[in-house]
């Protein structure tokens, strides 16, 4: 078993501030030393789900440490998913949710494709 990282930033009101840093992190390169406390965030990598070049939903597992916000959709102290460009942070049961709802749509989007082809070939 490994040791839990621990990481150091350093926050415009609470100076130098020591967190466990989870397994997940893909770090803090991005960091900006006058982010507050509340404002720490832990992000994994960060998924795109691209078409044709375009990025439809970018997805990173996040969790803010000390967050005080009590809207849990806006990222919290839990982990959760944070999806883009939805601008919401999602848990589990949400999140399987977003699947559910992309599959319908693709299914939409299947449907439009039959009919497309029926009336390029022709028919009705």
């Amino acid at each position: 078993m490994t040791e839990p990282r621990a990481i150091t930033l350093t926050t415009s009101d609470h100076g130098d501030v020591s967190l466990p840093e989870p397994w997940w992190c893909s770090g803090h390169s991005h960091h900006d030393p006058l982010s507050l406390r509340a404002d720490l965030i832990h992000a994994g990598p960060t998924r795109d789900l691209v078409h044709r070049g375009q990025t439809l939903l970018s997805v990173e597992i996040v969790q803010s440490p000390y967050a005080d916000s009590s809207d849990p959709h806006l990222g919290g102290r839990t982990p959760g998913v944070s999806v883009h460009p939805l601008g919401e942070t999602l848990n589990p049961i949400e999140l399987y949710t977003l699947a559910a709802d992309l599959d319908r749509y693709a299914d939409v989007l299947r449907d439009l494709a039959d009919r497309l082809d029926t009336i390029r070939d022709g028919g009705q």
